[in-house]
């Protein structure tokens, strides 16, 4: 991790960097955020992790990020980190402090960028099918919500099975997506408890 890192526009330092413990992206998982990939110290598309990151937050009714703002964050952050030939950057745009439920507050949003070394990733792994399922027609269908106990879940489920990464299936039976990866097929793939078709896989560390 970096020593300095990034909350609502101020530079500080690691050990004394904290939000509230009343924020709904803590109490509710209510927020969106972004990975973004660094190789010696330069982001990699920026801008389009940015606009996504607009999309996602559009798509829970928050306020629109600042886009230069944001970029300028991103590169104070790697800017103070070292230049590791490989690293990764966390932007999380959360709905601010609010009270104890899911009702919103008006404190306004939290946003902190920080960075870390992302070690490479193998060419190859195993994968296991989960036995839960992806509802694509929900709310958080193609929104990167910060709400990821069940990407956690899932990993940790693979896991337990000797594999690295884990695959959901969607409610039509079709691959929906990796927690820790960027998957890709070809075409639309069936899945089984046990596996996927067809099966073609690139690991990220924007995910």
């Amino acid at each position: 991790m970096t020593e300095q890192v990034w909350i609502n526009g101020e530079l500080i330092d690691a050990a004394r960097a904290s939000v509230s413990v009343f924020d709904h992206g803590v109490l509710v998982g209510d927020g969106v955020f972004e990975t973004v990939k660094a190789q010696h110290g330069e982001p990699f598309a920026l801008t389009r992790h940015l606009k996504r990151l607009a999309r996602s937050a559009a798509a829970l009714g928050l306020p629109e990020p600042d886009h230069d703002t944001l970029a300028q964050g991103t590169l104070e952050v790697l800017a103070a980190a070292p230049r590791w030939p490989l690293g990764r950057v966390r932007i999380t745009f959360t709905s601010g402090p609010g009270p104890l439920g899911s009702a919103r507050g008006d404190a306004g949003p939290t946003i902190t960028i920080i960075a870390a070394e992302q070690k490479p990733f193998p060419a190859t792994g195993d994968v296991t099918v989960v036995p839960w399922t992806r509802n694509e027609h929900g709310a958080l269908t193609g929104v990167k919500s910060t709400s990821y106990a069940e990407n956690a879940l899932a990993l940790g489920y693979a896991a337990e099975r000797g594999s690295g990464e884990a695959i959901f299936a969607n409610t039509a039976g079709n691959s929906a997506r990796a927690p820790a990866a960027t998957s890709s097929s070809s075409a639309a793939g069936a899945c089984s408890r046990r596996r996927c078709r067809p099966a073609a896989w690139r690991e990220s560390p924007a995910s």
